[in-house]
């Protein structure tokens, strides 16, 4: 089976080919078009323009993705139906709708935070299959306006443990990096400044909340972790704030003060649920300090740790691609004209894969 997919939830244009063959599979193409230096200057993403850039770009990615996978015969379209951007989300629906149409093809709608999960299964190397024993799993997605913990007892059996409150991660990521002026995006900006950092320099030791870290729920909040940076930043002289020296020792602070509380939840989360793996998801997933600490925490832990490559980590349609193999048997069940964006949905909420 020849898998077309198209992701469009915020600022990138992703199309992907994959092929499945023998639950084996095969990445024929995977592109890209980031919108990032066009945001850049705003310091975040604006939805209409995003919808612009999707309208032209969307074209140029479909021809290219096909190209670089040799034209292949397409047996299967899927799409991101949300959550994400409605103005962006209903370019890539509008453009899989047409296709499909024209190709008389299926069209299989999907879960962005879902594709986040499955983009640790895109690994050529392992069969597709081996993955029914990882769970039950608890998975981390931390993927722009969402941080979730989600129980995953199956593919498509899913319970959310609990979710931010107000800022997620990657926005409070965002937003503390423009405070210092260490520009969009903040995640990379951020974890760049903490890394330069020198220790035998490292005379400043900012103290940072770590919000909610230690409540009995599984909810996450980083608001108040943004404003205490705004308030330092204000407290200090004006030629303490542009120096280097402040501004990569708050960066490794803000750092691991988000680290500490994702962390912290999920291994409550895996020892409550007695899972077999965690899992990561999202753009914040390509963390390097993250991931490190992660394994650093559970290396005498009996559990798998699911991390994607970090090319899979941030928005791409290889990863949709993989999450519609599940869901193919049932694509009876999708009417082409009901489809359309929720830029709210929720985990749980499309139909369920096929068993395994």
């Amino acid at each position: 089976m020849i898998i077309l997919a198209i992701e469009t939830s915020c600022d990138d244009t992703c199309v992907a080919i994959l092929k499945t063959r023998n639950s084996k599979l095969e990445i024929l193409s995977n592109i890209v078009s980031s919108q990032v230096k066009l945001h850049a200057k705003y310091g975040g993403v604006w939805p209409y323009l995003a919808k612009r850039e999707h309208q032209k770009n969307l074209p140029i990615v479909y021809k290219k993705a096909m190209k670089e996978a040799k034209n292949p015969k397409i047996d299967l379209i899927a799409v991101t139906i949300g959550p994400g951007l409605e103005p962006c989300l209903w370019t890539g629906v509008n453009f899989t709708k047409d296709l499909a149409k024209s190709l008389k093809l299926p069209l299989v709608p999907l879960n962005h935070i879902e594709a986040h999960i499955f983009a640790n299964f895109l690994n050529p190397k392992y069969l597709i299959l081996n993955t029914k024993y990882s769970f039950p799993a608890v998975c981390l997605v931390v993927s722009g306006g969402h941080t979730q913990l989600i129980l995953m007892r199956d593919f498509g059996k899913y319970k959310i443990l609990g979710e931010t409150r107000d800022d997620a991660a990657g926005e409070c990521f965002d937003k503390v990096a423009r405070i210092l002026g260490l520009g969009y995006p903040g995640g990379p900006a951020i974890a760049a400044a903490a890394t330069n950092l020198k220790p035998k320099t490292y005379n400043l030791k900012p103290k940072l909340p770590r919000p909610m870290i230690y409540q009995k729920n599984y909810d996450f909040s980083f608001s108040g972790l943004k404003t205490a940076v705004l308030y330092d930043f204000k407290s200090q002289t004006p030629q303490k704030r542009k120096s280097k020296e402040y501004i990569q020792a708050m960066a490794k602070e803000i750092q691991q003060a988000i680290i500490d509380v994702l962390i912290q939840k999920t291994l409550k989360a895996a020892k409550e649920f007695r899972v077999k793996s965690i899992i990561l998801g999202g753009g914040v997933a390509a963390n390097d300090e993250l991931r490190k600490q992660f394994n650093l925490k559970i290396e005498n832990w009996k559990l798998k740790f699911l991390v994607p490559p970090k090319i899979y980590c941030t928005d791409n349609a290889a990863m949709v691609a993989l999450t519609s193999y599940f869901y193919h048997p049932l694509k009876e069940k999708y009417n082409l004209e009901k489809i359309k964006p929720n830029a709210n949905l929720r985990i749980g909420k499309t139909y369920a894969p096929k068993s395994l």
